[in-house]
């Protein structure tokens, strides 16, 4: 990795918060130099609003940008939005726009262009209204990459965790927690927590069923399924355990036993997380070709335009993609 290449930042749906808390991370100070993908109009608007003395330059692509720490550059990847957006409510226009922002990112990520993506958050439903149909970041940046094998990690100063399956019905679970799909997302916590600069990452297995099945009584997906990934991983090197009981194995992590949960689903593994705040939690996308963080929040359209977003989420996704990159 190329440390001297330029960290893309996605500015997200310009009708929610993402244009203000790149303005106040850059207005903060940011340590290596960075490009915008996103909208010069939306984020003159939120500087203006903010009071933030800052020098806004438009550029046509990445080979336009240069090593300046005092302006915001921004690649003008998708067709301007129109000045009278209306702030806080789904919009098909700034849905395609943040789709746009993060196709180019990923694109010249992909080119080796930029050190690592960092990415303010989307608006899904503005994106069905522009007719794009993807669950979230995490299914783009693996389609446009072409990769298979992905994962969400969500991280903050407490806690690491990994999921097995992401955005799908809970109903659909227990077919997607396979030997297979439990063996690859235990290979890539322990590939994400090495990219950290945790030398002998410690893996546990969150069990599916309630008290990981208590020997069979609740199901045996733990004992069937999750058991042998395990054993296989153990036979590849990693240090993985488990399965363990849901509603403990993250109060062991906290306490250090563990220095990342595989979960099974969603929510088991991101209520803990979110649980213990937002402001410092970062969002990464395990086993892409490049290193993509983002904030662990939504777009927020009851505070857009009001002053009130927390940048500190945005700071730390930044802060963490520049230690993947070292």
């Amino acid at each position: 990795m190329n440390t001297t290449l330029p960290v893309g930042i996605t500015m997200g749906d310009a009708a929610g918060i993402g244009p203000e808390i790149v303005v106040k991370a850059y207005a903060q100070g940011l340590s290596v130099p960075c490009v915008v993908y996103g909208d010069a109009g939306a984020l003159h608007r939120a500087a203006a609003q903010l009071g933030a003395r800052l020098e806004i330059a438009e550029i046509a692509h990445i080979g336009q940008a240069r090593p300046d720490a005092g302006r915001i550059q921004v690649i003008a990847c998708s067709p301007a939005l129109p000045a009278d957006l209306p702030l806080g409510q789904v919009s098909a226009l700034a849905g395609r726009g943040a789709y746009d922002y993060v196709c180019a990112a990923i694109d010249d990520a992909l080119a080796g262009r930029i050190r690592a993506i960092v990415t303010a958050p989307l608006n899904k439903k503005s994106m069905h209204e522009a007719g794009i149909d993807f669950p979230g970041h995490t299914e783009i940046l693996a389609e446009r990459s072409q990769t298979r094998n992905f994962a969400m990690m969500l991280a903050n100063d407490e806690l690491r965790v990994l999921l097995v399956t992401i955005h799908v019905a809970l109903a659909d679970v227990i077919a997607l927690v396979t030997p297979e799909s439990e063996l690859a997302a235990i290979r890539l916590a322990d590939r994400a927590c090495r990219q950290m600069g945790i030398a002998s990452p410690r893996v546990a297995v969150a069990g599916l069923n309630p008290h990981a099945g208590e020997g069979g009584k609740f199901g045996r997906e733990d004992i069937d399924i999750i058991e042998p990934a395990i054993a296989a991983a153990r036979a590849e090197g990693i240090d993985a355990s488990g399965p363990w009981p849901g509603d403990t194995i993250f109060m062991r992590a906290r306490r250090g036993e563990f220095d990342i949960v595989v979960a099974q689903y969603h929510d088991q593994g991101l209520i803990p997380v979110k649980y213990l705040g937002i402001d410092h939690g970062v969002n990464v996308t395990v086993g892409l070709p490049f290193v993509r963080t983002s904030v662990d929040h939504g777009t927020a359209f009851d505070i857009a335009g009001k002053g009130l977003a927390d940048h500190a989420s945005l700071v730390a996704a930044f802060d963490l993609a520049l230690a993947m990159t070292p």
